[in-house]
């Protein structure tokens, strides 16, 4: 059985290999994306043992999802295939300063039909953890109707509860988004959130005062995550851990904090320190947005430590110089 197992929306990715606007570009590379799915994938390649739950479209998309995942080693005996509807897209458009525009067709796909009797309760009771996020949730009312049976169950059996909060307004009203997330928190284990997440809820809150408001529902973990300034990990029993990220020529962030997210995970379910975990993630998270696409460029265990090795070493034979 698996020890991690993800719920959500897998999407099937086209991302632009030029910059400008979507109605401009006349070549894309094809990939994959969805960020619990990227979860997975990404905790896979970490050496975790994964399963994922979810609705695909009976269409080509979903058949590479399930290709994808058995060549990743992510179990999807759970997944199911729905022949009447289709298999989410979403389209990421390069502009000239560098950002991203996303485009999504994901109204009434196979994921947003996900419903409670979709959860096989045995199957998510023998995990260690389960991870599903906010975008799941938004998708529509019988997914988050999913995850809060999802969530149930994992509570009912002593199943760690990670959630990813991934707010967007694009999907539904604001303040409907968070009271969604506010009853969440009651009811997980381990929190990441990004900065966007932090500004969506409390505005320019200080870093160190949203782990606080994080951690006040009930979670065991928080984990802020800071993009080019690293993480902030909090603990309920008071532990704060701040780590610099490990600077590198980025690409495309696509999927960064999903794998961020999977690695520390991953680490965690090791019995790996917090620090560590947290360092070992930053690395990661680092790694993917040095390529283009969400699942590409995720890294295996041996490239991540390699590249921690011989940053280390770098940093201090420059320590060494000064």
């Amino acid at each position: 059985m698996a020890d991690l197992i993800a719920l959500g929306e897998p999407m099937v990715e086209f991302a632009a290999t030029e910059r400008g606007r979507l109605s401009q570009v006349a070549t894309f590379h094809r990939g994959w994306g969805g960020d619990t799915s990227n979860l997975a994938v990404a905790a896979a390649r970490l050496g975790a043992s994964v399963g994922y739950i979810t609705r695909l479209g009976g269409d080509e998309f979903g058949r590479s999802f399930l290709t994808l995942w058995a060549q990743e080693g992510v179990d999807a005996s759970r997944v199911l295939v729905d022949p009447a509807a289709f298999t989410g897209v979403y389209f990421i458009a390069l502009a000239e300063d560098g950002s991203h525009d996303f485009t999504y067709y994901r109204a009434g796909s196979a994921a947003s039909r996900l419903r409670p009797e979709d959860i096989d309760a045995a199957y998510l009771a023998a995990a260690r953890v389960f991870h599903t996020s906010g975008i799941t949730q938004a998708t529509s009312d019988s997914a988050q109707a999913a995850v809060d049976r999802a969530i149930e169950v994992a509570r009912a059996h002593g199943v760690t509860v990670s959630y990813d909060l991934n707010i967007r307004p694009r999907l539904r009203p604001l303040a409907e988004l968070g009271a969604v997330v506010e009853a969440t928190l009651r009811r997980a284990d381990i929190i990441f959130l990004s900065l966007e997440d932090a500004a969506h809820l409390y505005g320019d809150l200080p870093a160190e005062a949203v782990v606080e408001r994080m951690l006040a529902p009930g979670p065991r973990l928080a984990v802020l995550k800071l993009g080019a300034q690293g993480c902030l990990i909090a603990s309920a029993e008071g532990i704060r851990i701040r780590l610099p990220a490990w600077p590198v020529e980025p690409v495309d962030a696509t999927g960064a904090g999903d794998a961020f997210d999977a690695a520390f995970l991953v680490e965690w379910l090791r019995g790996q320190p917090l620090e560590e975990a947290g360092r070992f993630a930053n690395a990661v998270g680092a790694l993917t947005a040095r390529g283009l696409g969400a699942v590409g460029p995720l890294p295996r265990r041996g490239e991540v430590e390699a590249f921690m090795i011989e940053r280390n070493r770098s940093a201090a034979k420059g320590g060494r110089k000064r």
